[in-house]
Order: structure tokens, then sequence, then C-alpha cells
């Protein structure tokens, strides 16, 4: 059985390395060593979605988990149809309302995360001070560039570039209109706001 040592890593990295491991190796059992109780709730709800069992015992710096193998169960026939595509609509360059650093954190976790979906998102639409994600100096533009490449389409208010004086930086995808954003988002079959 291997081990994946997730000890120390924050959150999304424990769940997604581990669904990473288990989707590429069906068959096989794991080992995954987490450091704390957030990561052991989350890493063994993701391996009972696939329709692995696990087993976790507490160990010196946190806990292993050892997740045997099964059939991974049919992501079709839980969800249902929809029709059209999927856009995120990201109106902030952070997530949620509190703590702004906390909200910044969030985000940039969000943005990388996308990638682990597949398929990815076909559109992201920024707005307001969302815009900020995509212009130079951003932390995510290495994700956003990713997503591109996969097919998202990435597109910033111009207006809103104009706005914060950000329209020369605009790093990734492209500038839009709101003519543009508001039939994207009523065409839309699932809209994904952060």
């Amino acid at each position: 059985m291997d081990t994946l040592d997730c000890r120390g890593k924050k959150c999304p990295q424990p769940v997604i390395e581990t669904r990473k491991v288990l989707l590429a190796n069906p068959a096989a059992s794991q080992r995954v060593l987490v450091s704390d109780e957030t990561a052991r709730q989350n890493v063994s709800r993701l391996a009972e979605s696939l329709g692995r069992s696990v087993i976790a015992t507490a160990t010196e710096g946190g806990f292993a988990l050892e997740i045997t193998a099964g059939a991974i169960q049919e992501a079709a026939t839980s969800e249902p149809a929809v029709h059209g595509k999927t856009v995120v609509f990201v109106s902030s360059d952070k997530m949620g309302s509190g703590d702004d650093e906390l909200g910044h954190i969030l985000m940039k976790n969000f943005i990388f995360t996308l990638l682990e979906i597949n398929p990815v998102p076909d559109a992201l639409y920024f707005v307001n001070a969302g815009v900020k994600l995509t212009t130079k100096g951003s932390d995510v533009l290495e994700a956003l560039a990713r997503l591109a490449d996969r097919g998202a389409d990435i597109a910033s208010c111009g207006l809103c570039l104009e706005f914060f004086d950000l329209k020369e930086s605009l790093a990734v995808g492209r500038a839009t209109n709101m003519l543009d954003t508001v039939e994207t988002l009523s065409k839309a079959g699932r809209i994904i706001r952060p």
C-alpha cells in the first residue's frame, strides 16, 4: 500500500492530492497522512464519495487514513442533466465577507481548485473588484492561464478595468462588456458565484 504524506499541507491540498491518487489508481488501496481533524474529515468524505471505505487512526502529528479500494461511483448517474454552459461569475477579488486576508486566500484556493474539476467551467466572467484577479500582479494568473488553455473563456469587464485603472494591466483573457456578460449569463445552464 502506497503512502501519501499530506501532513502540514493547507486546505484544499490534502483533498486534491488524495483525489488525484485515488482516481489514477482506482483498484489500489491508499494510506494518507494528514495533520488535523478537518483534513481527516475532508479526505474521508472524499474517499467515501468515491465508494471507498476509510479507517482513521490517530498518530503522532495527525492521522493515518487507510483507504480501501473500491469501485468508483459513476458521476453521471448522480448528477442531474444541465443544458448550457457552466459560467463562474466573480464579482470580487475575495470570497465571502469578514476578514479580507482570509477572503483573498479563499478566492485563490477557489480559482486553483477549479483546475481539479473535469470539465473545467466553460467561462469565467470577472466584474467589479474581481477584475483585479486577471491583471498583472495577481497571484492566480497561472491558474487562470491554465484554465484558458483547457478551453475556459476568461472575460473581464472593460468598464471595471477602466474604473480601477487596470485596462493596460489585463494579463489573462479578454475585456468584455455588459451585453456580452448578460447574454452569457442568461444562456448559462449553471452559474457559480464564489
